[in-house]
């Protein structure tokens, strides 16, 4: 079933219990899915790694938001944003935990014989493509720095 689809049935199911954070939340990822149809041209539907940036782009969003209000002493406006991040992490691939980002990177290490901060932007590459949608990119990037320091 197509991500299009899910939210549309998942947009169905808040309506029916009135939950408005949820969608809110929902209606953002149709809005946006809608938006990146129309620039890619008459496309029926985005390709799966182009959702998975898209919700990740959109989850990114509502915890940057959710950090600002939480450092203006704003939790009354924090606490929805988080849970419209929770709302849409629902339909992301579940998320690798730290150790085994650090594995799979430390293996891309040994495999490609990388050392020293130089070969950074090498690695960034291989493990951005490798972990694509399981990991965003700050937690790979600050894991790449502490292995190559």
């Amino acid at each position: 079933m197509s991500l299009q689809v899910q939210i549309n049935d998942e947009i169905k199911n808040a309506m029916r219990a009135k939950d408005t954070l949820a969608l809110e939340a929902l209606r953002a990822v149709k809005s946006a899915i809608l938006l990146a149809l129309t620039e890619g041209g008459a496309k029926d539907e985005l390709a799966q790694e182009d959702e998975i940036k898209l919700l990740q782009r959109l989850v990114k969003q509502r915890k940057d938001s959710a950090a600002i209000y939480i450092q203006q002493g704003r939790q009354d406006l924090a606490d929805p944003e988080i849970q419209q991040a929770a709302v849409i992490e629902k339909f992301l691939p579940k998320q690798l935990s730290e150790a085994e980002i650090e594995s799979v990177i430390s293996q891309l290490i040994k495999d490609n014989g990388f050392a020293g901060m130089a070969s950074m932007g090498q690695l960034m590459g291989l493990a951005s493509k490798q972990l694509a949608g399981s990991a965003d990119g700050k937690t790979i990037s600050t894991i790449v720095k502490k292995l190559l320091a």
